[in-house]
């Protein structure tokens, strides 16, 4: 399928439907309905056909009551992982879950106690803070380091200082990360788990964006790094939520390996009263993994077009705009503030470019003056956008 047969086939209007984006969570969130939404992370685009037909027949059946998980799932799911990242899942690792936050504060809660320390590496999706303080721990943040071209890259010194210094007991890491838009590589991950093991940190690594690798970066699971030499202090979470825009249908995967671990978190679970099987998510969860790559194929060409495009753009007509190299995920992130000073930068893009976007304080106290945009939308809205802001930064004389 071409960039532009999937355009072509896939792309909806969403207004009118109820959707955060685009509908009421933009007024509240913003004061108006008449902006670009480039903001929360879902997609203009509809799911794959085969997810639509397995949910039309499921719908078709009538009876939604109690259900197990089927069989084919299982096979669907770990071959899935096995193709794409040579980590194939076996039925004894899986627990479920009805989304990749809720199961972050599921782990808290099974791993630790009121008052323990669990470290964040900032910027990073804001419900990573808020999960830890609101469930009664202490956060940790420690900065990504930033240069000059954007790049994100961990300062190990001051992860190990701060794990040493809060006797952090859990690091909730972000894989591929939001909104920094890095791949990981194996030599990075080695390093931040070696440093985890010397100050028995466990290590909850949410991996939603796994399939939303761009430009020929590989994803390496946390589970699978060096050769899995980490994975008894390493619980992973994801979901094919992201990958195939299912959001609303409430489904995600607890990946435990390690049988103390998930023993532990089982009896954690058993506590709860809770019925975390959700029909429809299981249902085109599985017929995403079966015959959903051709589509995930178009949907990164045009992610990746959409970024080159807005990149080349930016540097040509605003040039002090400091572009994220995207590796990994649909969600670019601009600095701006070469541009306007950075407390001027949130009234400039809703106010006069009227685009409701993410701001960088969202993910992180000192990352004001950075804009992180959703590419996961039709590229007339991209090129709108781009356009707006280099021609309102223009208008002011930057």
């Amino acid at each position: 399928m071409t960039k532009e047969a999937f355009v072509r086939n896939y792309l909806v209007d969403r207004h009118g439907t109820d959707c955060c984006k685009w509908d009421a969570g933009l007024e509240e969130g913003f004061g108006s309905r008449d902006l670009i939404s480039m903001w929360i992370a879902d997609m203009e685009f509809r799911t794959p056909d085969a997810i639509v037909q397995a949910l039309t027949e499921r719908v078709q059946h009538g009876v939604y009551g109690y259900a197990d998980v089927p069989e084919a799932y299982y096979p669907a799911l770990s071959g899935w992982m096995e193709r794409r990242y040579g980590l194939p899942v076996a039925k004894e690792s899986l627990r479920f879950c009805t989304g990749c936050v809720t199961a972050i504060a599921w782990m808290i809660q099974a791993f630790t106690q009121p008052g323990d320390s669990c470290l964040i590496l900032t910027p990073v999706y804001y419900p990573f803070h808020n999960v830890v303080t609101c469930n009664g721990r202490k956060l940790v943040t420690v900065d990504l380091l930033c240069d000059a071209h954007g790049c994100f890259t961990m300062d190990f010194e001051a992860i190990e200082a701060a794990i040493a210094a809060h006797r952090v007991e859990m690091l909730l890491f972000c894989s591929p990360h939001n909104p920094a838009g890095r791949v990981w590589t194996e030599d990075e991950l080695k390093t931040l788990f070696e440093i985890c093991r010397r100050h028995d940190v466990l290590i909850v690594s949410d991996e939603i964006h796994q399939d939303l690798c761009l430009f020929g970066h590989q994803f390496i699971p946390a589970l699978k790094v060096a050769n899995g030499a980490y994975a008894g202090r390493v619980v992973t979470l994801n979901a094919a939520s992201k990958t195939f825009n299912l959001a609303g249908l409430l489904h995600s995967h607890i990946i435990i390996t390690d049988e103390a671990l998930r023993e532990r978190y089982d009896r954690f679970a058993r506590g709860m009263n809770r019925n975390a099987i959700n029909i429809m998510g299981q249902t085109a969860t599985m017929a995403g993994y079966t015959a959903g790559e051709e589509w995930l194929e178009a949907l990164t060409g045009v992610v990746e077009d959409n970024y080159t495009w807005m990149r080349d753009t930016l540097a040509e007509h605003a040039p002090d705009a400091v572009v994220t190299p995207l590796e990994g995920t649909y969600l670019a992130l601009i600095d701006l503030r070469r541009c306007l000073p950075a407390e001027e930068v949130r009234d400039f893009i809703l106010r006069d470019c009227r685009l409701a976007v993410d701001y960088g304080e969202q993910f992180g106290a000192n990352f004001q003056g950075f804009i992180r945009l959703n590419l996961a939308t039709d590229p007339a809205l991209v090129h709108e956008a781009v356009e707006r802001i280099v021609t309102r930064l223009a208008a002011r004389g930057r």
